[in-house]
């Protein structure tokens, strides 16, 4: 009963025990002994983010293909969907939050700023199905006429820049604000790192609780502030006052190094395309209930950085290679052959820290140099322009023209209908 409940190799990031203390610590764990075990049900809805295209019955099929000579359980899709909500997201959640944190070592490149933990703040959203179950909850955009397009789910995370590490995340719907949802992530500073932030952040009583958790904080500051200039400085930037800081020295942080290191903020974005094309491939949570969609995105977050903290293994065992090169793709599509196979499940013994997905990771290095960011454009799902829909002619229209010539004065003046 409890073979079937393993990721492949990846089981040694999130292993038996580890689940078994989760299960224990929530409350979740089975009363009696079931076809489909808790345990189980955890790796089952955590390999539902390695095959979004796959149904409940084909992702059973691959947890069980590799397991030769081992008779399991072939529960039907009802079964599993029964189980999933018997579970709920408490389990997923703590998992994040024990695997959640920074990877880099002070000596990784691209994570550091002069000693400090550079760390992104920013925030998305996920489409998610449009059902009464959720809409309640999720409520979707409209306007004076109608309803359009997916109801959002909001996320907001905290990411180490260099290794785009989940230190935490908070999620909910996007009629609240990213602000709210950051405050939540409060607790995650500390005095050791740095937070970079978009303009959209640079509300005071944000910024002075970032102050008391003893961070410091580089921002880009939006149009509407008009900051007084309270004293110039040599290399042309200049003191104003929001609240306190600590990159106020010139001399130690000199303002074309801040202007460079504002532009790591984008290992967020980085993050999200990771989370939303990658895994996600673009598509819709499946789950159609309120708890079904926290355990999904809990789900989601684990196998992120399950595969985030295998590459920060690499990093470990070749020094000198950047984390940026590890491609997730090529980790993600690893982790997923194993499952198939159901290999690497138990270590051997002593554990090597480059497995079967490593090997491939590094058989996969991205170019040293700078990668082009890009993404083929989609049609959005929340047009904000729906409300012309219907309105346009669908057939050529024929219009008549009246030009007249006037001349006045030595000059010709035209005159159109």
């Amino acid at each position: 009963m409890y073979a079937p409940g393993h990721l492949g190799e990846l089981a040694q990031v999130i292993d038996p025990q580890l689940v078994d203390a989760v299960l224990e610590e929530t409350g979740s764990r089975e009363r009696r002994v079931r076809l489909l075990p808790a345990r189980v049900v955890v790796y089952f809805v955590l390999a539902l983010a390695f095959f979004e295209r796959s149904s409940y019955q084909a992702v059973w099929d691959k947890l069980e293909a590799g397991l030769h000579g081992i008779a399991v359980a072939r529960p039907c899709a009802s079964s599993l969907s029964r189980a999933r909500r018997r579970l709920g997201s408490a389990p997923l959640r703590r998992l994040f939050e024990i695997l959640a944190g920074p990877v880099a070592a002070r000596t990784q490149p691209g994570s550091f700023y002069r000693g400090l933990r550079a760390v992104a703040m920013d925030g998305t959203a996920l489409s998610i199905p449009d059902e009464e179950a959720v809409t309640w909850r999720f409520p979707k955009h409209g306007g004076r006429v109608l309803e359009f397009g997916y109801p959002l789910l909001r996320l907001v995370a905290l990411v180490e820049c260099g290794t785009r590490a989940l230190l935490g995340a908070a999620f909910g719907p996007d009629t609240t604000g990213e602000l709210g949802y950051a405050r939540r992530l409060l607790s995650h500073l500390d005095a050791s790192m740095v937070l970079l932030a978009d303009a959209y952040y640079d509300a005071y009583d944000f910024l002075e609780a970032v102050t008391g958790t003893g961070a410091s904080f580089l921002l880009r500051s939006t149009r509407k502030r008009r900051p007084t200039v309270r004293r110039p400085l040599p290399d042309g930037s200049y003191l104003t006052t929001v609240c306190a800081g600590r990159l106020l020295d010139a001399e130690s942080y000199p303002a074309h190094e801040l202007i460079t290191l504002y532009h790591r903020r984008w290992q967020a974005e980085t993050c999200y395309f990771s989370l939303k094309s990658t895994i996600l491939d673009g598509r819709v949570l499946r789950s159609r209930t309120v708890p079904g969609l926290e355990q999904e995105v809990y789900a989601l977050l684990t196998v992120y950085q399950a595969l985030v903290r295998t590459a920060g293994d690499l990093v470990t065992a070749q020094p000198g290679l950047s984390a940026e090169r590890v491609s997730l793709i090529v980790l993600l599509n690893a982790a997923a052959d194993q499952i198939v196979a159901a290999r690497g499940i138990a270590p051997t013994d002593p554990v090597p820290l480059i497995g079967a997905i490593g090997r491939a990771a590094l058989a996969g290095l991205l170019p040293k140099s700078r990668r082009w960011r890009l993404k083929a454009r989609v049609r959005k799902r929340n047009s904000k322009y729906t409300f012309t829909a219907g309105k346009h002619p669908r057939t050529a229209q024929a219009y008549t023209l009246h030009l007249e010539m006037i001349k006045e004065g030595g000059l010709d003046i035209t005159n159109s209908d």
